[in-house]
């Protein structure tokens, strides 16, 4: 074992989200002599694989949509050229590479030492860094993080199944599809779909059962997967695939062999992408949890209680490595409490991230915002006679010069619990309902009543003032 190298008070393994706002806080407000130890790219999914590069993907297939709705507002808009993909990738990888050096920058702003490299715990107070160069060194910590994320899964039993790619290799991509096959039924499949659809591939997307976004409320789910299929998306139902090949003569194609609900004794499919989009799992295993005695439970994820404890008494964990709530505000909020909790003295003893009524969003189109309990969530908490559902579907005004086959839907449902009628649910469905919801979010987190909404006075006209009018 090398000699030790360094010491510090808090050693955080980790450079995505969660982790550097941890180690931002603990040094910068707090002055907790800090080492942060990232192996890849500064960000974590989030920024370099996740929802950044996803969101301006997204911008790209909403401006899509746009020019596509511009005709019925009397626009004559003539393409003169294709959508150039690669263009728009390289200014794509560029924005990132931008936003990598801020985050170094913002360490040595807070005083963190950054080190580039892959961290192994040797102990629960030692850490061995193998760095980019190959050299190692050995750190001495009285605190440390695991804050490593979490990767994306291919499936095993599948022959071929290494031919497609994941949500991780979508940004690599140079080139648009042709035709791609999309497997899955989470946020990342049905996002995914969204923009290559609308963007120009033949899009089909492959799932399990008969609806996706099942954590979602029902609405959403029946919803989504019918404007999917309005606007020429090939949702294939009850799927599962057999085998991968490729395709002869044709490079960069493959045929992939698989039944659905309308294909019951199988089917083949050749496409030039196969995007795997079925769960990830944790980034833990060259990590040492054993040599440390860090527990896990029976997915690999690291076991931390409320307050990001593990088992052993110095260490801590959030993030996607828990599994809890993915999400990247999530993990950098539970990382600034927990380095107020650490550091920040008796004020801080009990901090602690709130994980309930937590607001999400899914970039379809159209966008889904959802916070707090589903309806059959509420019916099994509460009781079907302790709740009351108010919703309305409608066509946006947005929408109103388009024929009406072309008009997308806009939903949205109140669930309240009890005779006081507690806002205990809220889902909404339509365009702009991601920027909206972060609003009615802190309404749901305050416990707000059925009449503190028919309280505030509509904005008029806007979709959102319907939240305010339900019936």
């Amino acid at each position: 074992m090398a000699p030790i190298s360094k010491e510090c008070d808090f050693l955080v393994i980790g450079g995505g989200s969660g982790g550097l706002a941890c180690a931002r806080r603990a040094s910068g407000q707090w002055g907790a002599k800090t080492i942060a130890v990232e192996s890849n790219r500064l960000g974590g999914t989030c920024v370099n694989v996740g929802c950044v590069p996803k969101k301006v993907t997204w911008n790209a297939a909403a401006i899509a949509e746009t020019l596509h709705e511009a005709a019925s507002y009397g626009f004559q808009i003539k393409e003169t050229a294709p959508f150039d993909f690669r263009t728009f990738k390289h200014k794509r990888d560029e924005y990132i590479r931008k936003l990598n050096g801020i985050y170094e920058r913002n360490l040595h702003n807070d005083k963190v030492e950054y080190i580039h490299g892959r961290a192994h715990l040797l102990s629960k107070n030692e850490v061995e860094v193998v760095l980019h160069t190959g050299q190692k060194e050995t750190i001495r910590a009285k605190r440390i993080l695991l804050a490593t994320g979490g990767h994306p899964n291919i499936p095993k039993d599948i022959p071929g199944s290494e031919l497609g790619i994941t949500s991780d290799g979508f940004f690599d991509l140079e080139t648009l599809p042709k035709r791609v096959a999309l497997v899955g039924a989470g946020y990342i499949a049905v996002e995914m779909a969204g923009m290559f659809h609308h963007l120009g591939s033949e899009t089909h997307l492959f799932i399990r059962q008969e609806t996706f976004l099942r954590a979602f409320d029902p609405m959403v789910q029946e919803t989504i997967v019918a404007e999917y299929e309005r606007q020429g998306i090939h949702i294939h139902r009850n799927s599962s695939q057999s085998k991968v090949e490729k395709v002869d003569g044709q490079p960069g194609w493959m045929k992939m062999h698989y039944k659905d609900k309308a294909n019951p004794e199988g089917e083949s499919i050749e496409i030039d992408c196969l995007l795997w989009a079925i769960g990830r799992s944790p980034e833990v295993e060259d990590l040492g949890l054993d040599k440390a005695g860090v527990k896990q439970d029976s997915k690999g994820r690291i076991i931390a209680d409320e307050y990001q404890n593990t088992n052993v008494d110095n260490i801590h964990s959030l993030g996607d490595v828990c599994g809890l709530v993915e999400l990247t505000p999530v993990a950098i909020a539970a990382g600034r409490q927990l380095a107020n909790r650490l550091y920040g003295g008796p004020d801080f003893q009990h901090a602690k991230l709130d994980y309930t009524n937590i607001p999400s969003v899914v970039f379809a189109h159209p966008e889904v915002g959802s916070v707090g309990m589903t309806e059959p969530d509420a019916v099994a908490t509460f009781g079907q006679e302790n709740i009351k559902v108010y919703q309305t579907s409608f066509k946006a005004m947005y929408y109103a010069m388009m024929p009406d086959s072309e008009k997308p839907p806009t939903r949205y449902k109140l669930i309240c619990a009890g005779p006081d009628e507690k806002v205990v649910g809220l889902h909404i469905l339509g365009q702009g309902s991601s920027e909206m919801l972060q609003g009615f979010a802190v309404a749901v987190k305050m416990g707000a009543r059925k009449r503190d909404f028919d309280s505030c006075v509509a904005i008029h006209p806007t979709s959102a003032e319907e939240l305010v009018t339900l019936k």
